[in-house]
């Protein structure tokens, strides 16, 4: 058996088997040892090969990143400050036609700045923005869409761990990703709130008519910065650490969960037993991420022994297909695993099967990152797995809202991820890449 005809087989096998409900990095594993062991026909070598990149695959100083900006975010949700930048957010734009979506899309995009986990922007915002847009008169698919839609800002706008994973895989600059990162964050949550004010004027249908009175009072300049003074030191110290060179990333998540921790300590909501569920939720979180990075590697370790980055290669230079449909191509796959996988998951899948046959068209590699996040975040609105949309049920406290509702209410935001990612595609330069 070739190495094609058995890379294309445990592909499908592994497909069926997630299918069927393994976890994706058991079977990922799974898969990877049993087609070295076919191939080389030696059951030990195939052991030894697991063996030495299951020690490898997570050994560099580089990976302490992501327990740092997981921790960094478990202690920012603990200090509530979710809460405080949308109360901000929710007094700027009260008085707007869509006002309370557009605060809730600032509002995440400002969390995500210190956080860079979508997950957790979820089910935070789910608890403090939905039940506030019903109290006024939005719809409830409505609400509950501009929350699925802005919550995935986390895996663009940096310090993402989305960014972080890609950019391991793909060993680039980690760095070079945050700042390629910002701009087309900025310009998808751009995109919601013109999507937002367009639903609200042209479709009350769906939104609903928000209630907000005129003479309801806002928040002084004074009270907001203090709301908005925690988040604001953590944006600086992080990002601006690493941009001034002050940090590397892995120093700056160290210092910005440091900072955090304190911010927590100094509003009282630290105590002995919060402590310890911060770092259990934080090594779940971690050890689940490295866990699916061991796995990918043993798959982009099979990949390579089986030559199917090559093989690949050869058959698209072979079709004569041009840049534009090896990128299609890239892009369909990303939304249609989108449909089964989380964006992680995805990553680790494609991105080593992938980089060979682009490196022939001497693409960016920061570009093509920033490319593929937006594609993976898609899936986190799509159904039938769309992950942000089951946190949302699982985080609403009116139960009566069913995951039909959260999925049309996203649909208009998974479109506007479609524009951004074609804008993206066609102005490379606004991920800042050379």
């Amino acid at each position: 058996m070739t190495g094609l005809e058995l890379g294309s087989i445990s592909l499908l096998v592994m497909i069926v088997l997630i299918y069927m409900g393994m976890h994706v990095a058991i079977a990922l594993a799974s898969v990877s040892f049993v087609a070295l062991w076919l191939y080389k026909g030696n059951v030990m070598l195939a052991l030894s090969l697991s063996t030495l990149v299951t020690k490898d695959a997570i050994a560099s100083y580089s990976f302490g990143v992501v327990p740092l900006f997981v921790l960094m975010g478990m202690f920012v949700n603990e200090a509530g400050l979710g809460r405080d930048i949308y109360t901000v957010a929710h007094s700027a734009f009260r008085k707007l036609n869509g006002g309370l979506g557009i605060a809730t899309v600032a509002a995440n995009a400002v969390f995500a700045a210190i956080t860079g986990i979508s997950i957790a922007s979820a089910a935070i915002f789910t608890r403090i923005a939905v039940p506030e847009m019903m109290r006024y008169g939005h719809t409830a698919r409505f609400s509950v869409g501009v929350v699925a839609g802005s919550s995935v800002l986390g895996m663009l706008i940096p310090p993402s761990v989305l960014l972080i994973v890609y950019g391991l895989i793909a060993e680039v600059s980690i760095a070079d990703m945050f700042t390629a990162g910002i701009l087309p964050g900025l310009v998808l949550a751009a995109l919601y709130c013109i999507v937002i004010l367009a639903m609200c004027r042209f479709m009350p249908g769906f939104t609903g008519q928000a209630r907000v009175a005129d003479d309801q009072p806002g928040l002084g300049l004074l009270a907001s910065l203090r709301l908005l003074g925690p988040a604001i030191l953590l944006i600086v110290l992080v990002l601006g650490g690493i941009y001034g060179g002050v940090f590397t990333p892995t120093e700056a998540g160290a210092a910005g969960a440091f900072a955090a921790m304190v911010i927590a300590a100094a509003k009282r909501r630290l105590s002995p037993r919060v402590l310890w569920r911060l770092a259990s939720d934080t090594g779940r979180v971690t050890a689940a991420i490295l866990f699916l990075i061991i796995a990918a590697s043993m798959y982009s370790r099979m990949l390579g022994v089986l030559g199917i980055p090559s093989l690949l290669a050869e058959k698209l230079n072979g079709m004569e297909a041009g840049f534009a449909i090896v990128l299609l191509i890239y892009v369909a796959l990303m939304i249609f695993l989108g449909t089964i996988l989380d964006s992680t998951s995805i990553i680790l899948l494609l991105v080593p099967l992938f980089i060979p046959a682009f490196a022939t068209y001497d693409v960016n590699l920061v570009w093509l990152g920033v490319v593929t996040v937006i594609g993976v975040e898609i899936g986190l609105l799509t159904p039938p797995l769309g992950i942000a949309c089951f946190v949302i049920k699982g985080a609403l406290e009116d139960k009566s809202i069913g995951l039909k509702t959260i999925f049309v209410g996203a649909l208009p935001f998974a479109l506007t991820m479609g524009l951004a990612l074609l804008i993206v595609i066609l102005f490379p330069a606004l991920t800042l890449s050379n």
